[in-house]
Order: structure tokens, then C-alpha cells, then sequence
């Protein structure tokens, strides 16, 4: 009976660990399958980006501007650039350009590259992609009408994106801009100190944020411009440095040809 009984003991045991190593290999393809399935999914999702940097090996840099405060720093800017030779990009805010239309008028003849920053300046991520269209084809409008320009370009306001605003803006034909080198002149830092951010980073495709309407930025554009062109870059508006097709942004931003 001590034989018997021990041996169907054992022959319990065994089909009983059977049966648990079984069902945890199934179990395990199970959610195997569910994991790869979800890394393949994963894999296909690519998050839409505006282009932060230019990848060239020409020593060329972007300067833009953002105009959505007031215009009583334009003439100095534009007297300013004219000194150094040097043509840049100003991402205008529509409702901008509708209360100092002679102003966008004077970046316009004077040979400045205009390119769109919204409508009316708003948080678009908190937009519809219908909404962001309506930003974004109002501005066009006003600016094309205002100047005559051909507007290639879209910034959205502070900075904020997400796929729907990339695609409202990529569906329109334009171009997203963002920036690398940020001189944070809105926070009312002087120029040397603007300068102290951008020097030790600056490299060839950067792009550079500054604003009109603020403290310093007048005063110390031409410091700024000198500077940069000490260093062996050339200057130039921001469709003179981006791919216009056949290109791609990488993880990081950066735009490359293809």
C-alpha cells in the first residue's frame, strides 16, 4: 500500500507540474505575441516635428525675428541690418501686421524674407486641426495682402506643437520653424548676455530666435550680427538654409537631405 500509494502520489504531482509549466508557456506566447505586436505598432508611430537645425556643411546660420508685441524697434532693426548686410526672417503674427501694416511693408521692401506666426498668437496645441488651418490661412492672407509676400514658413506661437499643428501647417504647404540657439531676449537680458548663450553653441545650420519689441534687442543686434560673422558665418533667411523637398527630420529636429 506504501508503494502504491506513493507512486499515484508522484504520477499527481507530475501531471499537476505538467500541466502549470503548459499553461505558462501558453500564457507566455500569449503575451509574447501582444508584446511584439505592440513594438511593431510602436515602431510605426512617428511623431511629427518642425525643423529645429539645418544639417550643411556651409557655414551658414538663420536669424529670425518674431513680430507680435509692437513696431517701435522696427526702423532701428532694419537700419541695423542694412549696415551688416544681412537679410534674415521675421515670423509675423497676423493680427501684428493688421495693426502696423507700414512696418511689415518696411521689412518687406527691404528685402526681408516674411513667413507666418499665427493668426492671432494662441495656444495651438489646445487647437482643433480645423482651427490651426484657420490660424494659419487667415495669417497667410493678411500678410500676402499687406505685403505681397510669399509666405513659405510657419512658426507656431511659444513654441508649441504637436502633430496636429505640424500637420495643419505641412498640409498647407509651409514649412514648421523652430529654432536651436534661443538669445532669450524677451526675458530682457542684455546683449553680452544674449551673446554669452548662443557662442559656445553656435554651428553651422543653426537657427536663431530673437524678438522685436523687446529691452535689448535693438541695441545689441548689430553686436550680435558682427559677431557672428567673425566667426566665419554667413547669414542668411531661413529658406535660404532649409530643404525644400526631398528631405527629412530626424528625432532631434534636425533636417537632412535626402
Amino acid at each position: 500500500m506504501f508503494l502504491v500509494f506513493n507512486k499515484d502520489k508522484i504520477y499527481t504531482y507530475c501531471i499537476s507540474i505538467i500541466t502549470v509549466v503548459l499553461l505558462f508557456c501558453v500564457a507566455n506566447m500569449m503575451l509574447d505575441g501582444y508584446g511584439k505586436e505592440t513594438i511593431a505598432a510602436s515602431s510605426q508611430i512617428s511623431k511629427l516635428l518642425p525643423v529645429y537645425k539645418v544639417s550643411t556643411q556651409e557655414k551658414k546660420v538663420a536669424l529670425t525675428l518674431n513680430c507680435a508685441w509692437n513696431d517701435s524697434d522696427i526702423t532701428s532693426i532694419l537700419e541695423t541690418l542694412k549696415r551688416q548686410n544681412c537679410k534674415v526672417t521675421f515670423f509675423m503674427v497676423g493680427e501684428w501686421v493688421k495693426k502696423f501694416p507700414e512696418a511689415a511693408k518696411k521689412i518687406k521692401e527691404a528685402g526681408h524674407e516674411i513667413a507666418s506666426h499665427s493668426n492671432t498668437h494662441p495656444h495651438v496645441t489646445q487647437m482643433t486641426y480645423e482651427q490651426n488651418v484657420q490660424e494659419i490661412e487667415e495669417s497667410i492672407k493678411i500678410l500676402q495682402d499687406t505685403t505681397g509676400a510669399t509666405v513659405k514658413l510657419y512658426r507656431p506661437p511659444y513654441g508649441e506643437y504637436n502633430d496636429t499643428v505640424i500637420q495643419a501647417a505641412n498640409d498647407k504647404g509651409l514649412i514648421p520653424i523652430q529654432w536651436s540657439l534661443d538669445t532669450l531676449d524677451y526675458t530682457n537680458l542684455t546683449g553680452e548676455q544674449m551673446w554669452k548663450r548662443i557662442e559656445g553653441k553656435l554651428s553651422n545650420g543653426d537657427i536663431i530666435l530673437m524678438h522685436n519689441g523687446t529691452t535689448h534687442t535693438a541695441d545689441s543686434l548689430e553686436m550680435i550680427l558682427q559677431n557672428v560673422k567673425n566667426k566665419g558665418y554667413e547669414i542668411v533667411p531661413v529658406s535660404d538654409l532649409v530643404y525644400h523637398e526631398n528631405y527629412i527630420i530626424d528625432i532631434n529636429g534636425i533636417q537632412k537631405n535626402k
